[in-house]
């Protein structure tokens, strides 16, 4: 009677994504920096920093779409940091999928919240 044993090795398609989420998470901390420092700056930049001039800079395209895409880069970013988290750390199936839900959505409401915040400040009419 022989006995088979089975070696089960990293597919080339599990290795393929570990790859392709660290590289993402790279690309996305470097972005949330430059974006970052654009950000200060801009705000260092600004004569005031009451509610009306950060709104009136705030309506300029040109401070409208680096914010947005400031905003989807740190909470992307948060996403998948958070996520790497729990799958090294909780080990029950149940539990794992549950707090990737809760971060997959909490992350997806803070993003959407501000997003809409900045859009309503770039749309609105200067008073």
């Amino acid at each position: 009677m022989t006995t088979e044993t089975t070696v089960v090795a990293a597919t080339p398609a599990s290795s393929h994504a570990a790859a392709h989420h660290w590289g993402l998470e790279r690309m996305l901390s470097v972005s949330t920096l430059l974006l970052f420092v654009w950000f200060l700056v801009s705000l260092w930049r600004l004569p005031t920093l009451d509610q009306q001039s950060v709104a009136e800079w705030l309506r300029n395209p040109l401070a409208t779409v680096p914010m947005l895409f400031l905003i989807v880069s740190t909470f992307w970013h948060l996403k998948l940091g958070l996520v790497v988290v729990v799958e090294d750390y909780v080990h029950e199936a149940g539990n794992r999928f549950a707090c990737v839900l809760v971060i997959n959505l909490l992350s997806l409401f803070a993003a959407g919240l501000a997003i809409v915040s900045v859009l309503k400040i770039a749309l609105s009419v200067s008073a």
